[in-house]
């Protein structure tokens, strides 16, 4: 799942709006929005303020293998 989905569905299962979170996590509407919208470039301290809302941080995880090694 990527970290777009997963927020977006935290978001809902505990039914809360955009701006909602926004407020909660101390971050701007717009952030929430490109955050959920899959932006690539982010910043990664704000994306841990909204993810410590729903119990978890982003960190460093093992890659898939592609095939190709």
């Amino acid at each position: 799942m990527s970290l777009a989905a997963f927020v977006k569905q935290r978001r809902k299962m505990v039914r809360l709006t955009q701006p909602e979170l926004a407020e909660k996590a101390g971050v701007g509407l717009r952030f929430i929005r490109e955050l959920e919208q899959g932006k690539q470039t982010l910043r990664l301290d704000k994306v841990n303020q909204v993810l410590r809302l729903f119990g978890h941080e982003a960190g460093a995880v093992p890659q898939k293998p592609t095939g190709n090694e």
